[in-house]
């Protein structure tokens, strides 16, 4: 022991003779990687094998207080060289304290990497990336991303557990909140959105952008019964053609790491599955970066059943897992294997250099505290500007589901009864995964309110009720520090309150749905309407004859049936994030109007789901426009139809379609074919929607969805104004894995629609020719 110790101090000086081959400069990119390759090479040959194993350990210290870094038992294993990285620690200074350890008391002196769900912003949290995708705003969710790499980065983290790119058609899955709808073609436009915001160019030139980590691989949207981490079965026709593609953009984009799923595919574990990992990601796709587990993914396939903890490692390991995330299997396991010849040395090798080729190109070789400014990260962290971005991007997202009567937008200075515990809750808008967000700063939505209701507004305060009736839920909704004041009195002693303001109000703004802990990892739900104590307040409000306007939190799509049915406004804001409060107002004032648009179909019920637009007929489809047809495919008790379709979103004005025409009735796959339509402001107000185009493969080789989106374009209006909205056709829009999972497109018919959201839409027809 007392040998290696010398060893240690004598060797970071090692470190300093590796770093001056970073000194030479090289414009192509080919020079780039053979420097990276010479580097990292000359590395590994100085490295031991247990050192090698030791970059594949990814543990979790917490959230050390600075100081106690040295003396823990995480700064110890970082000496020996058996950790690789850490997530989850917030802090320039605790996390340069941890990389000093790492670089001048480690052997070789090699560099950690730090992580952390940075899901939908740091400090400045941005709406749950459901809402993100309800703006279809790519330039938006670009910029999210930018800023939220630029201040995670000022705090020390260089790489992000983000973004979640799962396709989802279940809402009672609790994580479609933190994901990007059920459609691949907009998934995908997101999945590149978000990886270019936190990579730039993916040079990493600059301190401000991070690494992404693409999760979860693979569909892990798609859980039996919509319950977290349940197994997950399907075909490959609907894994490359719905959920994969995704995933595929966010590598063709240049995403620097994947992390596996927990679920099961083919009856393998995602984190086991040598065909997802390498035949489809490594070798199909071309990835080039590394692979992590998700937390404790390694040790839990033992629960699976498919081995003990040696076995898992070992066939984790021989997958194409890089990193273990948490469980410390490869640790314990890989060089006993390699010894008793179950995994070669030559596999450790191939994960160890693409772990330590994600450090070199993030520049932590040439400067290990490159993301650990304390300077930085005071002056970029939450600023006016970052918050400003966040309140023009919450209100993009929110959707306006219905508007009788103009109800909104609210006139100033009225007498307006505020109801609702969330109204008064500063916590409950950052929502879920918001793991670095001080709770305290946001802004309540009834504090903005009152600030934007006008001087001579009178507007009144009462909880009404509490979240739910039932008290267990309520303890399992209360985690990561949002824990609501505590309820004094009964329901109805706070729905009595509640109506007493309401009929001496000229309108109620009810602030209901979930809390921001129903939504998210382990939040499923197999009543996803408005939790029952607040159903039972929202109808007792509508007795009282007072226009209500439910403002409803939502991290998933929502059965609200009754709500739709008697409730005049309807405005869902998901969870808007830390400058959510001043979005809402911005929104009920009409200082802005609604754009957003629904990533996920609604469904009227639970017992509709799953229920998504892109489905495909029967032999007995029902007529459009029919509840029911004995001997058709159809319910008894509701109608086929969605309570809200895909792509749906109202504004403060309307919009009318007229006038499609394609630019010809027949192309060949080398040429396209234009699809124009009018659209056209026929209200009052400037206002802005997205068009959106879809495409049915009429006859295919095997059965297709009734339609898919192929396009989508946002455009403001004046009153009266109107444009020419064209979309570009071309085979590559046509295109889809045959049963043989080729990649083509076939000739025949096919049908243009095009239109505010996925079911009122203007259609015409056109032929692929061979």
């Amino acid at each position: 022991m007392k040998g290696r110790n010398k060893i240690r101090k004598i060797m970071p000086a090692a470190v300093a003779v590796l770093s001056l081959i970073l000194t030479v400069s090289c414009n192509s990119e080919g020079g780039k990687k053979s420097e990276m390759d010479g580097f990292v090479g000359n590395l590994m040959k100085k490295m031991t094998l247990e050192e090698k194993i030791g970059q594949m350990n990814l543990p979790t210290a917490g959230d050390i207080t600075t100081g106690q870094a040295k003396n823990s038992n995480i700064a110890e294993a970082i000496k020996k060289g058996e950790v690789g990285g850490l997530f989850n620690i917030k802090g320039a200074s605790k996390i340069s304290e941890i990389q000093k350890i790492a670089v001048k008391e480690s052997r070789l002196g090699i560099p950690l990497i730090f992580g952390m769900d940075v899901i939908h912003g740091y400090e400045t949290v941005f709406p749950i990336p459901l809402g993100l995708a309800a703006t279809w705003d790519m330039k938006a969710i670009e910029e999210y991303a930018h800023i939220a790499a630029t201040e995670a980065t000022a705090s020390g983290i260089c790489w992000t557990f983000s973004p979640m790119v799962d396709i989802s058609r279940d809402p009672r899955w609790g994580r479609v909140a933190e994901g990007i709808g059920e459609d691949p073609f907009l998934g995908s436009a997101i999945a590149r959105a978000m990886v270019k915001g936190y990579q730039g160019d993916n040079t990493f030139s600059g301190n401000d952008r991070m690494m992404a980590c693409v999760k979860h691989f693979a569909l892990y949207g798609a859980p039996v019964a919509g319950r977290d981490y349940n197994t997950v079965d399907m075909s490959r026709s609907m894994m490359y053609n719905i959920y994969f593609p995704p995933y595929k953009a966010a590598v063709e984009q240049g995403a620097g790491s994947i992390m596996c799923s927990f679920n099961e595919i083919d009856g393998i574990p995602a984190t086991a599955n040598k065909w997802l990992l390498t035949d489809v990601l490594r070798k199909q796709w071309r990835f080039g970066g590394f692979v992590v587990t998700d937390y404790t993914g390694i040790s839990e396939m033992i629960a699976h059943g498919i081995g003990n903890a040696q076995e898992v490692a070992v066939k984790a390991l021989g997958a194409g897992v890089d990193m273990d995330m948490v469980s410390g299997e490869f640790l314990k396991y890989v060089k006993r294997s390699i010894k008793e010849g179950k995994v070669s040395e030559k596999e450790v090798d191939e994960a160890c250099r693409r772990i330590l080729e994600a450090k070199y190109k993030l520049g932590l070789f040439k400067d290990p505290y490159k993301f650990c400014n304390p300077d930085r990260e005071k002056k970029e962290v939450y600023t006016p500007g970052h918050m400003a971005e966040a309140r023009k991007i919450a209100a993009e997202s929110f959707v306006l589901l219905k508007n009788e009567g103009n109800l909104l937008p609210l006139k100033q200075n009225r007498k307006i009864a505020v109801v609702g515990l969330m109204a008064n809750s500063g916590a409950n808008m950052p929502g879920t995964w918001s793991v670095a967000a001080d709770f305290s700063k946001p802004k309540t939505i009834l504090k903005a309110i009152r600030e934007a209701a006008g001087r001579n507004a009178k507007v009144t305060y009462s909880e009404g009720s509490r979240i739910c009736l039932d008290s267990a839920l309520s303890k399992n909704i209360t985690s990561f520090g949002k824990i609501f004041p505590d309820i004094t009195r009964s329901d109805a002693q706070m729905t009595a309150e509640a109506i007493k303001n309401a009929k001496n109000a000229d309108v109620v703004i009810a602030v209901l749905g979930e809390c921001s802990e129903m939504s998210g990892e382990c939040s499923s739900r197999t009543n996803t309407g408005i939790p029952d104590a607040q159903e039972n307040l929202l109808k007792a409000l509508y007795k009282t004859g007072k226009p209500v306007v439910l403002v409803l939190f939502a991290g998933r799509p929502m059965t609200i049936p009754w709500e739709d049915k008697h409730i005049p406004s309807i405005l869902n804001i998901w969870f808007p994030g830390s400058a959510g409060g001043d979005a809402v107002a911005d929104i009920l004032f009409g200082k802005t109007a609604p754009q957003g648009k629904l990533p996920s179909t609604w469904p009227r019920n639970t017992g509709q789901i799953p229920i998504f637009y892109n489905h495909k007929n029967t032999g007995r489809p029902l007529e459009k426009g029919k509840w029911f047809t004995k001997f058709r495919s159809n319910y008894l008790d509701v109608p086929n139809s969605p309570l809200y379709p895909f792509g749906y979103g109202l504004t403060y004005t309307t919009f009318a379609y007229s006038n499609l025409k394609l630019s010809s009735d027949g192309m060949k796959p080398d040429g396209s074919i234009t699809a124009t339509a009018t659209l056209t402001n026929t209200g009052s107000r400037t206002g802005t929607e997205t068009v959106q185009m879809y495409i049915r493969d009429m006859s295919g080789s095997v059965t297709r969805p009734v339609k898919e989106l192929k396009g989508f374009k946002k455009v403001t209006l004046e009153p009266g104004e109107s444009e020419q909205v064209s979309f570009e056709i071309t085979d590559s829009l046509l295109k889809f894995y045959n049963y043989d999972l080729k990649y083509t497109s076939e000739p025949g018919d096919f049908k243009i629609m095009i239109g505010g959201n996925s079911e009122d839409v203007l259609s015409a027809d056109f032929i692929l020719k061979k």
